[in-house]
This record gives structure tokens, sequence and C-alpha cells, in this order.
């Protein structure tokens, strides 16, 4: 495993983050496909062994019951101090006024909740999960802001919004001198590229660290078109992300990594990492050979030729995953 500092701080990651959506109870939320404690822990504590310190979860997946799973295995398989834990703050957690979004009545909740849900005493990474149009940006970075005096909190992380919003957010936290996003968990893989427009280019100036989300375009880039699993049969979000014109890429992953004798999956987020940009992506594993795969192409190198091949065939998308 590689480890590299997150943005422009002096946090170390491993180069892997393991995204937690994947554990959870499977009939709480909205997540029917989710492993439970039993079937998610010798994955948690693989990810452990293998060298991965970087661990994401949200207080929404599954209920929070995700963060209930996740916390009492790293407590088991791992040193807190040596974890960068991470979670989020933005989905409605139960109905009823305030209970989701960013307001200061809602994120001073949800950290107390979270806490308590992982058993630890802090979060490493405290991320909005989205952009809250409906709340003032200068409430939600100052109640943000002092969570990290409080101590709850070590550094604060962004998720999917347009670039504007990301800097005007940005921009609130330095005028007052409020702590500001150090990375930016978004939509991004050889099937959606959209964020090389704005996005990436404006986190490269400003010294923040991207986590991308779906790195493997939910598993479209690991198996042929048009095929189907558990998890993307009942996957409504992920279900108009990639339209057919995208077919053509996953076609180029196929033909190059099996000239190359590697897993589609390990030459498209070899691709990832790749990019300047890109400090951790963020993979999901309900497989062990996932975590396999994902560890591998730390070290699978691509050419300049097999990189222009993959990219050649992109079209542009409309936003999406906002």
């Amino acid at each position: 495993m590689q480890y590299v500092k997150l943005g422009s701080t002096g946090l170390d990651v491993s180069r892997i983050c393991l995204g937690c959506m994947t554990y959870g109870v499977p009939d709480r939320g909205t997540h029917a496909w989710t492993l439970d404690e039993e079937a998610s822990r010798p994955l948690i504590r693989q990810a452990v062994e293998a060298g991965i310190t970087f661990f994401d979860t949200a207080n929404i997946y599954s209920d929070g019951t995700s963060e209930e799973i996740v916390g009492a295995a790293l407590r088991d398989f791992a040193r807190r101090d040596e974890i960068v834990l991470a979670t989020k703050v933005h989905g409605r957690m139960r109905p009823g006024p305030n209970g989701g979004g960013l307001s200061r009545k809602a994120i001073l909740t949800e950290i107390d909740h979270s806490l308590s849900r992982l058993g630890t005493d802090y979060v490493d990474l405290y991320q909005i999960h989205r952009f809250d149009p409906h709340t003032p940006v200068e409430e939600t970075m100052e109640a943000l802001h002092d969570l990290v005096k409080a101590g709850k909190v070590r550094y604060l992380g962004a998720s999917s919004m347009y670039a504007w919003q990301f800097s005007k957010m940005q921009y609130t936290a330095q005028r007052h001198g409020w702590t500001k996003f150090v990375s930016m968990q978004n939509h991004y893989n050889l099937l959606y590229r959209e964020e090389e427009r704005e996005m990436l280019p404006l986190c490269a100036d400003q010294g923040v660290g991207v986590l991308p989300w779906s790195p493997l375009a939910r598993g479209r880039l690991t198996r042929d078109w048009g095929t189907a699993t558990d998890r993307s049969a009942r996957d409504e979000f992920g279900g108009g992300l990639y339209p057919d014109s995208d077919r053509a890429v996953v076609e180029a992953v196929t033909r190059i990594a099996e000239a190359r004798g590697v897993p589609r999956a390990q030459l498209a987020l070899s691709w990832l990492l790749r990019q300047g940009t890109v400090t951790a992506p963020i993979i999901g594993a309900s497989k062990p050979r996932h975590l396999q795969d994902a560890v591998a192409a730390v070290e699978l190198n691509l050419t300049e030729k097999e990189s222009e091949e993959l990219e050649q065939p992109y079209t542009p998308h409309a936003v999406s995953g906002h």
C-alpha cells in the first residue's frame, strides 16, 4: 500500500479508501443489498491487513447501521490513532423538521449521533454529503468550524456539488477565519469525467484532495456491458448515471485489460490513480477479490498510449450525482 497527504494537509491516508456503504443491516434504510455485520467484518479486517487506513461511511447509510458495524470492526481490528475515519452529514435521518440538511441544529445533532454509533470521540474527516440550498452557507460553515474547535472533528470535507457552490463555501470560511474543506468527494471515473471541466481544476488550484466515489462506475467498468448484479438491479440512484454510449469505454477497458492480463477493475482504478488531482478512490468491496484488485491497482502502471486509448471513446454527459 502507498500513502499520500490528503490535499495540502499533513494528514497521511492510504491511496485506497474503503467505502463502507456496502456494510449495514439490509432491512434498515434504502440499501437492501448491503452485507450484515457477520459478512462485513472479514472484509473490513482484510482491508486493515492490506494496509488500508482510510475508511469512509455516512450517517444515512443503512439508517446508521453502517457506522455501527464499521466502528465496532475497526475497534477490534485496528488502532484508532492509525485509522483515518470519515463520515458524512446531510441526508434525512428521521421524518419531520430538522431531520436532515446542514442547519446548525442538524449538524450539531448528527455529529453526536455519529460519534455514538462509531464508538469514538472524534471523526478524522467530517464531510457534508451534498450542498444544502435551503441553509445559509455562513450557518453551515460556522457550525462545522465549531465542531473542529470542540475536538469532535479533525478535518472537514465536502461532496458532490457545482464548483461555484464549493468555491462559495470555501470563500465564506476563509473570509470569517473558519475551517475550510480539505477534500472533495465527487463522482469521477472513466465513464463520468465531467468533473474535469470545473471541479478538478479548482481542487488542484486550491490544494484540495479528491476522493472519487463510484470509481468503477458501480461495477460497470468491471463486467460486460448489459450484465446485471443483485445490487445494480435494485440501484435506483445509479440506474440513470451511465447511458448506452458508455459501452465503447467499457469495451476499451476490456480490450486493454485482456492484453495486459489483469482484471478490468485493476485497470480502471489504475487510470484513476494516475490522475494528478486524485488522492484516493473510494472503493466498495463485497468480496475479497474486490479488495485484492484495489490494492493491486496501486502498483499497476499504465502507459500513455493505454491511457489515451481508455479516454478516447468518452462522450460528454449531463451533470449527475449532485
